[in-house]
């Protein structure tokens, strides 16, 4: 039955096709006892993993929980160390030392061991502590974004999380992101996300852009600078301030060609409003946040099948 969970961890099958694979080979097994089953069975932890995850999973608060404990350098560097091997809590305190961090034994289980056995990615036996299989799946996504722990707030209620994962999908205005998240909270949400470099806006600000229409532009006459104005107006569209510094004109001048070409019907004017885009860095973050969350939901799913098998045993 190694084969089958080496195979899981590798990332060959997903948890509901393993199960199947797993409980068609617990019908064929026969451990010479029980006690043989439960100390010895890596299936028989596993499904017991799930079980007690189906318990903890259980809670309308779970992914803010999750996040919050994750969010949190030191614990990080715990759950990679027992992702690799067993540690006693002595063995982790001179594991910390190495990166500088000094911890007492008793902060290092209070503080960072129970949270993280507190939503799943850790467990205990014999003193020796280790990550879950599901600990291990989370800890291979985070080490694709090394900076987890640094670029969002701790102890919060993951509104940031929601917005980047929701910006995925791309661009949002102000108005659609109000949607998202409170009105009350958005600016100040937006402007954390901004400073760490998550997200950007247009550097232009402004809201009314000038384009070209469609009417034939040599059907028209045009004076040297007319002609300047028109050909620098882009198809996405461009602003009054952004097309003044393109052809080194005054404003009060950019605006009387652009009347007048208005006036021709080669230009027409539309309102674009600012929108928020995920930066490089943003985007790896929220791809990051995207896969946890499917985790969770994947991991979820199994549980309970496991969890409901049990009861209907």
């Amino acid at each position: 039955m190694g084969n089958v969970l080496q195979s899981t961890r590798n990332g060959q099958k997903d948890l509901t096709s393993m199960l199947n694979t797993l409980n068609a080979e617990c019908r064929n097994c026969a451990p010479a006892s029980p006690l043989e089953c439960i100390n010895r069975c890596q299936v028989y932890k596993l499904k017991n993993e799930l079980r007690s995850l189906s318990q903890t999973m259980d809670n309308p608060n779970y992914i803010k929980e999750l996040f919050n404990v994750l969010k949190n350098e030191t614990r990080l560097h715990i759950l990679k160390a027992i992702a690799e091997g067993r540690y006693s809590v002595s063995q982790l305190q001179q594991e910390l030392k190495k990166t500088g961090r000094t911890h007492s034994q008793e902060t290092i289980n209070e503080e960072y061991l129970q949270p993280l056995m507190a939503v799943g990615l850790a467990n205990e036996s014999r003193d020796e502590y280790y990550a879950t299989h599901f600990g291990g799946r989370l800890t291979e996504i985070l080490g694709i974004f090394p900076e987890f722990a640094d670029v969002l707030p701790a102890h919060s209620e993951c509104y940031e999380e929601t917005l980047l994962r929701s910006l995925l999908a791309g661009p949002k205005t102000f108005e659609e992101i109000e949607s998202v998240i409170s009105p009350k909270i958005a600016s100040r949400i937006l402007k954390r996300l901004r400073e760490v470099g998550l997200i950007v806006t247009p550097e232009d600000r402004d809201y009314v852009f000038f384009f070209k229409s469609k009417r034939d532009p040599n059907k028209e006459t045009f004076t040297e600078t007319e002609r300047k104005v028109y050909e620098r107006i882009p198809s996405q569209g461009i602003s009054a301030g952004r097309l003044s510094k393109e052809t080194s004109l005054s404003m009060r001048r950019t605006y009387k060609y652009l009347r007048g070409l208005k006036g021709k019907k080669l230009i027409f004017v539309r309102k674009t409003p600012k929108a928020y885009a995920l930066t490089c860095k943003g985007e790896m973050l929220a791809s990051v946040l995207e896969s946890l969350h499917e985790i969770v939901e994947e991991t979820w799913n199994s549980s309970q099948k496991v969890f409901h098998a049990n009861e209907n045993a």
